[in-house]
């Protein structure tokens, strides 16, 4: 009973802040994205709205995933879950879907949000032990990245992806750290939230075990490590096949055709749309642009997409990112839990920028890999911990993007609700 009692501690003291810094981040980032939320699903539909299945804002599907969980192609597993999220926001409101129906949708957001922010902090400050004051200037700057405040109240499969997938790098490079095994338990269960909640993102659960210590060294160690990771498939894969009552075939003609429809548009340039919306749109807000959409069933709506950017700020700003995470990453090049982030980037990479899947929209798929950037930051201010100079010329530049992004995105959310007011009260 103790073994049990202690896992769980554990289990709440990985998940939770568990110091009082840790505490005052979570309050102040569930207070900011608790007060944005609440009012927009107390004065707005736009959070939920039975006639919108899709798009009403940035491509997010909430409608269709909460009802749903999404095509079983891609959210294999969401289903199951969003029937929980689903019926206990209505039975908190009471069987209907109004404004308290929203609130609570927005809330269960909020929290996994604000959560996912205090997986990053800690592994800023356990992980790679940075001093708190930068600790503090990378947190805010993450904070209100454009992924960050949209799925603060959107009730999408990023939402809780965002979560897990922070929680498990996390999780992982504290098992590096201390040189253990992930055990097949949690492998599994990682394989099955995250992988459950989007396919492609299993990938991400593996390779940590790869950069175990001695792997490819001793026999037994692979050993272990292969059967650990087949147990975690298998898992997976019989709750998969028994979520499509093991018609497989349909596995593959779906995804055929989810990638036929989501790689070939060709309305902008790809070096363009990689900028401006896989790099860029997740972080810093472009413009917003209004379509005329439909439901196919006779209600008309507006949708608001992301545009490009329109001015060489902007631009430069995505520049300027990128060369801070390129520097982390070669200046860091031996270390295993960089890694680990860069080759997890890489599989989002290959599926948006080489692949094209969802290229057009890459925007709203930060929720898989956005909170990579703090990271590789906080690893590039370890780097170079012994240089004052570098260390404040790295400082100041973090500054300089934070004051630039949150000035831009403050601006961009008034046009979202300008947007709001117009089309959604």
């Amino acid at each position: 009973m103790s073994f049990i009692k202690t896992k769980f501690i554990n289990f709440l003291r990985l998940v939770f802040p568990s110091t009082y810094t840790e505490l005052a981040v979570f309050l102040f980032f569930i207070t900011c994205y608790g007060i944005l939320g609440s009012y927009i699903a107390l004065h707005y539909r736009i959070i939920f709205d039975s006639r919108i299945p899709w798009d009403a804002y940035f491509s997010f599907d909430n409608k269709s995933i909460l009802m749903t969980g999404g095509s079983f192609e891609r959210h294999p597993l969401s289903y199951y879950f969003f029937n929980g999220i689903r019926e206990f926001c209505l039975f908190i409101s009471g069987g209907k879907t109004d404004a308290s129906f929203r609130l609570t949708l927005a809330w269960l957001s909020n929290i996994m949000i604000s959560l996912n922010i205090i997986q990053v902090f800690k592994y800023l400050k356990n992980i790679i032990r940075l001093p708190l004051s930068l600790t503090i200037l990378i947190i805010l700057f993450f904070g209100i990245f454009a992924t960050n405040i949209i799925l603060s109240f959107t009730p999408e499969n990023f939402t809780y992806t965002l979560f897990l997938l922070s929680l498990y790098n996390y999780y992982a490079a504290l098992k590096l750290r201390t040189q253990e095994k992930i055990p097949a338990t949690a492998l599994s269960l990682a394989a099955v939230t995250i992988g459950g909640l989007t396919i492609t993102n299993i990938v991400k659960v593996f390779i940590p075990i790869f950069f175990e210590k001695n792997l490819f060294r001793d026999w037994k160690k692979l050993g272990n490590a292969l059967i650990r990771g087949t147990i975690a498939i298998i898992f997976y894969a019989l709750l998969y096949l028994n979520r499509i009552d093991f018609k497989y075939q349909n596995i593959f003609s779906k995804t055929n055709q989810q990638y036929e429809k989501f790689s070939n548009v060709e309305s902008l340039p790809a070096w363009d749309m990689v900028l401006s919306f896989f790099f860029g749109g997740n972080i810093l807000f472009p413009g917003f642009i209004t379509s005329d959409k439909h439901n196919m069933k006779g209600f008309s709506f507006k949708a608001l997409y992301m545009d490009v950017y329109s001015s060489v700020f902007p631009y430069l700003f995505v520049a300027a990112l990128l060369i801070l995470i390129s520097w982390s990453y070669c200046k860091n090049f031996k270390n295993k839990w960089v890694q680990v982030i860069m080759l997890s980037f890489l599989v989002d990479i290959v599926i948006h920028c080489v692949m094209r899947f969802g290229l057009h929209t890459s925007y709203i798929y930060g929720g898989h890999f956005v909170f990579v950037y703090p990271l590789l930051i906080g690893w590039l201010f370890y780097a170079y911990r012994s240089s004052p100079r570098i260390l404040s010329l790295l400082t100041l530049t973090v500054a300089v993007l934070f004051v630039y992004l949150s000035t831009n995105n403050w601006f961009r959310m008034t046009e979202f609700f300008s947007f709001l007011e117009s089309y959604y009260q």
